[in-house]
């Protein structure tokens, strides 16, 4: 049987179990067991404990728990509320209103989540209600938010980069730094395009006033100093390399205990939450990454990557045309399966590949979150809009009609990533080492 026929197959069982309901942890793990059991038997399973500590076993995955309890702090103690506050002062006098501020505080939320659904969750419950009670215009309102949402796994912190990371053995900060400049030139064009919207068509976001008064003004910053500590403590701290990203996200988690407690609402009943989301969130995340590991060796014992390396590379196609393949394989698996699971699945088998066409991890690395970022907006499960939908109660084609320009937003930016790769490269080329 040839290589590309196995990894069809094991797709099919993959994709199968989800559609059977499931979870992602076991749809990952039972064909990683049965390949297993097919190409070496009941003695190809005696690896698995030394493989589980070997692979497990790494500094870099200790940042996932600390960067979610970061996000979980914060957002206990009602700072996301405030972020989202000062921005709606500061950034609705831009044509857009409180458009405008779903988006920017998305980017700003999405520097200390690490996750899209925590991002369009927490934005989405403050700004929704308010959307709706003012007449904004139903479908871009959801859609701003879902589309926005997503900038949480671009925006460094990123869970998705961390796992990335771990699986291809690339640098966990230069993929932070890498996102920064893609992140925020992603939030310009969303933010763009709702300008020209509204101008265009004025009846679909109300015209809002911004601080009347120095002292509103200054109140609107000090809603921002918050986030400003704890991001500056983390991303700044990566960038000049004095520290690692677990020891960042260290940081991260003490300067979001300090600043919850002085500007927050932090007591014990909301540490005590977090802490339990956190752990809840942790394990279920860290658990997808086992089992991928599982189906890494799977693949490796049954000689995969190796044989289908080969066959890619018989098929002599340039890299353009490999990127477009690519382009169809990941827009396909971001309307089916989930972020976590599009990496752990894909990137095994594709890694070789990409080493053999001297395609640059780093900037893989921020293709492949692009292509994640799309599938979580995408039908039939893209889970974004589920999350924005349940919590106005609205229509979901309404939350899908809205996110269709942003779609198009976000080609436009993979296709100047592909001609630019410096857009991604640059920062991180340029970043201190410790």
């Amino acid at each position: 049987m040839s290589a590309g026929l196995e990894v069809a197959i094991v797709l099919v069982v993959f994709l199968g179990l989800l559609a059977a309901g499931m979870a992602i942890p076991f749809a990952i793990g039972v064909p990683a067991i049965v390949y297993l059991l097919l190409h070496g038997g009941v003695p190809a399973l005696k690896g698995i404990g030394l493989m589980s500590w070997g692979s497990m076993n790494n500094f870099a995955l200790t940042a996932i728990p600390l960067f979610i309890l970061m996000a979980e702090i914060m957002q206990h103690s009602g700072l996301s509320f405030r972020i989202y506050r000062g921005l709606g002062k500061l950034v609705c006098v831009v044509p857009g209103g409180l458009l405008q501020t779903n988006i920017a505080g998305c980017a700003l939320f999405a520097a200390i989540s690490g996750s899209s659904v925590a991002t369009a969750a927490a934005i989405g419950s403050v700004a929704l209600p308010q959307l709706v009670q003012r007449g904004y215009d139903r479908p871009l309102a959801a859609g701003s938010l879902a589309a926005g949402g997503t900038l949480g796994i671009l925006i460094p912190p990123s869970i998705a980069m961390i796992v990335y990371g771990t699986f291809t053995e690339t640098s966990v900060s230069k993929l932070f730094m890498a996102g920064i400049v893609p992140g925020l030139l992603l939030t310009a064009l969303f933010m763009a395009y709702v300008l020209v919207k509204a101008l265009l068509k004025p009846e679909i976001a109300p015209r809002e006033t911004g601080p009347r008064t120095f002292k509103e003004f200054m109140s609107a910053v000090s809603d921002l100093v918050p986030f400003a500590v704890v991001i500056g403590g983390t991303m700044g701290s990566l960038y000049f390399g004095w520290v690692t990203p677990t020891e960042a996200a260290a940081v991260g988690c003490a300067a979001a205990f300090v600043v919850s407690a002085i500007w927050g609402h932090l007591g014990w009943k909301e540490l005590r939450a977090a802490m339990v989301s956190a752990i809840m969130t942790s394990g279920n995340i860290l658990l997808i990454v086992y089992t991928a590991f599982v189906f890494s060796y799977a693949i490796s014992v049954a000689g995969v990557g190796e044989s289908l390396t080969a066959w890619m590379v018989a098929l002599k196609l340039s890299r353009l045309e490999f990127f477009l393949a690519l382009f169809v394989l990941y827009t396909v698996l971001g309307c089916l399966v989930e972020s976590l699971g599009m990496i752990v699945v894909t990137v095994p088998l594709l890694y070789p590949v990409l080493l053999k066409y001297g395609i640059d991890p780093v900037w893989f690395g921020i293709i492949l979150v692009l292509f994640i970022e799309l599938g979580q907006i995408s039908p039939p499960i893209g889970i974004n809009l589920f999350v924005i939908q349940s919590i106005w109660n609205g229509k979901l084609s309404e939350v899908v009609y809205g996110t269709i320009p942003f779609h198009l937003i976000m080609f436009v930016l993979l296709v100047l990533l592909v001609f630019w790769p410096e857009i991604a490269l640059w920062l991180p080329q340029h970043m201190k080492t410790g």
